[in-house]
Parts: C-alpha cells; sequence; structure tokens
C-alpha cells in the first residue's frame, strides 16, 4: 500500500466515494497518534457539489493557478480538510497528569497540533489507497484563508493544514517533479551520529 501511495490530481466525477469508505477514511483519520492523547483535530467534509464548488471558489488563487492541475482536481467527489488545534493540546498539557498549567508553547519541540493532524492526513491518503481510490494532500493558499473559512465558518481555533481531494483515478499526468527522482535511502539516513 504504501509503495501505491501517490498523489493524484485527475478524478471520475461519475463515481461519488461510497458513504461506508468516506466514514473510514474520517475512522482511519481519527486513529492517528496524538501528543498526550490530545486528538486536537477536526475534519470538514465536502461531499455536495455546491460545498465542494463553495471550496475551490473560496481557496483557489486569484488567477486560477495552473488549469490542467485545477481542472483535473476539482473534478474530485470528495474534499477533506483536516485543521488543527493548538489550544486543545495547551489544554490538555495543563491537565493535572501533565502539569503545564502556564499553557506555553515553548514547552513544545515542535508544534505536534500539526504534526498529529498531519499523521490524521497520511492516514486518510493510505486508506485511500487501500480502498482503490487515489488522493492528493495539497495546501490552501495563505491568502485564501480568510475566504475558505468565512466560506465555512470555521471557528479561529482551527488552522485548515491542507486539504484532500478524493475519488476514483482518471487518466493523469504525472508531476514534473518525479524526474527528480526519489533520493536513495543512504543519502537520507544517518546511523548512529550525523557525520
Amino acid at each position: 500500500m504504501v509503495r501505491r501511495r501517490r498523489m493524484v490530481r485527475n478524478y471520475d466525477p461519475d463515481r461519488p466515494v461510497p458513504p461506508e469508505v468516506v466514514d473510514r477514511l474520517l475512522d482511519h483519520a481519527v486513529r492517528a497518534p496524538s501528543a498526550g492523547f490530545a486528538q486536537g483535530w477536526g475534519f470538514l467534509v465536502l461531499e455536495e457539489p455546491a460545498d465542494r464548488e463553495r471550496f475551490w471558489t473560496a481557496a483557489t488563487p486569484d488567477g486560477g493557478g495552473r488549469r490542467r492541475w485545477l481542472a483535473g482536481m476539482r473534478r474530485a467527489p470528495l474534499i477533506v480538510v483536516p485543521h488543527a488545534n493548538r489550544a486543545a493540546y495547551l489544554e490538555r498539557y495543563a491537565e493535572p497528569d501533565k502539569g503545564w498549567t502556564d499553557r506555553s508553547e515553548d514547552r513544545w519541540p515542535v508544534p505536534y497540533w500539526y504534526v498529529d493532524t498531519g499523521f490524521a492526513a497520511l492516514l486518510m491518503l493510505l486508506t485511500a489507497v487501500d480502498e482503490g481510490l487515489g488522493a492528493c494532500f495539497f495546501g490552501i493558499p495563505p491568502d485564501r484563508l480568510p475566504a475558505y473559512r468565512e466560506a465555512f465558518g470555521v471557528p479561529a481555533e482551527y488552522h485548515p493544514i491542507g486539504a484532500l481531494t478524493v475519488g476514483y483515478r482518471a487518466v493523469d499526468h504525472r508531476s514534473p517533479s518525479l524526474r527528480r527522482g526519489r533520493r536513495p535511502v543512504d543519502e537520507v539516513v544517518r546511523r548512529g551520529r550525523w557525520s
């Protein structure tokens, strides 16, 4: 499954994702690891054509971005937007068993609210492959976040970390970036000491 996973950018718009598969995607997402079992995530699921159109209107940069990419992505019958909630982590670690009552972000080596929500997104990507679907994770441009938030009433404490399109694959163009090739393991792994 891991070796078959890739970002799919074109979908069959006439084949919706079955409801039980959508439920499995979300059930697997909430099984992601989370620091302190804070589970500080929230998922916006867009299945209806009007909701998906509202997403693309809100999230697409002025000028429309890359035409071929956007045309294929807009055909996806499902969009899931994973959100991270920083406050859920700060509150969780202020509880008696953790004891960081100051709720300071300075104690965190990295913002685990984003890491954990990214884990949840990856589990959805892998579940899509397991279900015979394609999926793609992509970012919402920063200048489009206010329009996205307004279009869907997203509370201030939830930050979208990106979005996933999901559906049955259609003929797709592979990203030109893939020509770079995958970096060999011995180039990125250090054993025992970095240098």
